[in-house]
């Protein structure tokens, strides 16, 4: 997912579907992996996500609790552009991935670019 690692795809689910920061234990828990995680394993994971700017921490006595520094929605949208920006042809995957699209995705996309046209 975007860009990251399984287990860093399933860490930041549990952040994304959480409604308050989370201990390293709390995101433990709520883990859907098929492998049993050890607690380190889970608190590596965090530092990394941490050190690459998709999670924030906030020490709370002498642990620190995490939660999503960007929203799934953003990070979809990074995806997207690592995907245009990695393309030797850009402008073919936009016109590819605009054929793709449903109705209300399409009309969606039209709304983004008004939207964008209109600040400038």
């Amino acid at each position: 997912m975007f860009g990251l690692g399984d287990l860093e795809s399933a860490v930041m689910a549990v952040l994304w579907n959480s409604a308050e920061p989370l201990k390293v234990r709390g995101v433990l828990e709520r883990m859907s992996t098929p492998r049993q995680l050890a607690y380190t394993t889970v608190l590596t994971v965090l530092n990394n996500l941490h050190r690459k700017g998709w999670v924030e921490r906030e020490l709370t006595g002498k642990a620190f609790i995490y939660q999503a520094a960007i929203g799934h929605e953003e990070a979809a949208a990074r995806a997207l552009r690592d995907i245009l920006e990695s393309s030797t042809d850009p402008e073919a995957v936009l016109l590819h991935f605009a054929q793709s699209t449903s109705a209300e995705e399409s009309e969606a996309l039209r709304k983004g670019l008004r939207r964008k046209a209109r600040r400038r």
